[in-house]
């Protein structure tokens, strides 16, 4: 499966935040790359295209998803009821990779892909090795049995004291719930997803 696999803190960088998860290099350098990442600020102000692209990339950066996939996505949002915006983060949200992540199943969102990948999460009782898999609130996102003790897994489990309203999770049984979808007050990535759908509906 085609997945971005480059330097994570420059892109970080690039987005001026840390987009990825705690980095400790954006502690030292919270600028963009390159020798004139300082002087961002003496660049010539950017277009309105260039601000909704960036914002674009940094969606797709931040779930993981690749342009074909992320553009079928807002395809989708815009034919549903409903803020398009809105619509295409709660897509994303109800990815199965994401949301293992959001259960506290997995430190990231890459983890998280490769534990789906690799036949460790179960939905509705059924192993579903497919990250981009679409929950619906009902369904039942669970560690296989035989791999609950994968060290990954139990130290994310243990370390992670997150909970979203949206979401129920037993640590015990490692399992949980995609109670409804997140509305968009509820989803706490830093995303302008107004100018997405402004850049789409071009």
């Amino acid at each position: 499966m085609a997945r971005y696999t480059g330097p994570k803190t420059r892109i970080s960088r690039k987005f001026k935040e840390p987009i990825f998860g705690p980095d400790k290099w954006m502690e030292r350098k919270p600028h963009a790359p390159g020798q004139h990442g300082l002087n961002a600020k003496r660049r010539k102000k950017e277009s309105e295209y260039s601000t909704q692209l960036l914002e674009k990339q940094k969606a797709k950066y931040i779930y993981g998803i690749l342009e074909r996939q992320f553009e079928k996505m807002f395809v989708t949002a815009a034919s549903k009821k409903g803020i398009t915006g809105e619509v295409l983060l709660g897509l994303c949200e109800a990815r199965l990779d994401n949301t293992v992540y959001r259960l506290g199943i997995a430190p990231t969102r890459r983890a998280a892909r490769q534990l789906v990948s690799h036949g460790h999460i179960t939905v509705n009782d059924h192993v579903t090795n497919i990250p981009s898999f679409t929950l619906r609130p009902g369904d039942k996102v669970a560690v296989r049995e035989r791999s609950r003790s994968l060290e990954t897994i139990t130290n994310s489990v243990n370390v992670n004291s997150k909970r979203f309203d949206w979401l129920d999770f037993d640590a015990s049984t490692m399992s949980g719930r995609m109670i409804a979808v997140p509305e968009r007050a509820q989803i706490p990535e830093n995303i302008r997803e107004q100018l997405i759908v402004e850049l789409y509906s071009k």
